[in-house]
């Protein structure tokens, strides 16, 4: 029988690298101590996370009732041998300066193309999709990157906008709702886009 889907994107919590303006794809960065205290409302059946480390804690502080599925598929684009560095030190790389210019053709060294970055993901969304369908889940939440939610809210919300016009910040998750699971599996846009905000916890 078909069945409404929600599946909920979360953003990593913000990392030391990320307060140093760093770029952070494939390597990674303890989580800042304030992240710590994140809470989210937890009413999902299942948590899908990218493997990095960043994710898996982040999964454990939101969900620390669920054991997270990790996939390499969510992890962020590969910044090759620009990671752990900041605009300031690459603005005078002629590389760089291309990358900038045309950030869907140029490619970082030794690091992933966009085509490449948004096929791992597709690959990866249409797994998580089909192993929800297969489990007859109603509520998923997925922990990932920045570049990633942006990738899924290109193709798949409800207002066609563009990779670069989806704004991503750390606190905010964006819930995709389809009145019908089979309309996911065939890659159609949500019915529905919720803002989720995760707040930090209450002592006492």
């Amino acid at each position: 029988m078909d069945h409404g889907l929600v599946i909920t994107l979360f953003r990593h919590g913000i990392t030391e690298a990320n307060k140093r303006r760093e770029y952070l794809g494939w390597t990674d960065s303890p989580l800042l101590q304030e992240e710590q205290e994140k809470w989210v409302e937890a009413n999902y059946e299942v948590v899908y996370c990218s493997d990095l480390p960043r994710c898996e804690k982040t999964a454990a502080l939101l969900f620390p009732k669920i054991t997270p599925i990790s996939k390499v598929e969510l992890r962020e684009m590969n910044f090759g041998d620009w990671e752990g560095k900041t605009y300031q030190d690459l603005v005078d790389e002629p590389s760089y300066r291309d990358f900038l210019d045309r950030p869907f053709e140029a490619s970082p060294p030794n690091g992933e193309s966009f085509s490449v970055f948004s096929a791992r993901v597709q690959r990866g969304w249409n797994h998580i999709v089909e192993d929800i369908n297969e489990r007859g889940i109603r509520r998923a939440a997925v922990i990932t990157h920045g570049g990633v939610i942006r990738s899924i809210l290109s193709k798949l919300a409800v207002e066609n906008k563009e990779f670069w016009d989806w704004d991503v910040p750390h606190s905010r998750g964006y819930q995709f709702a389809w009145e019908s699971i089979q309309s996911a599996r065939r890659g159609e846009r949500c019915t529905s886009l919720q803002v989720v905000v995760t707040t930090a916890k209450q002592n006492g």
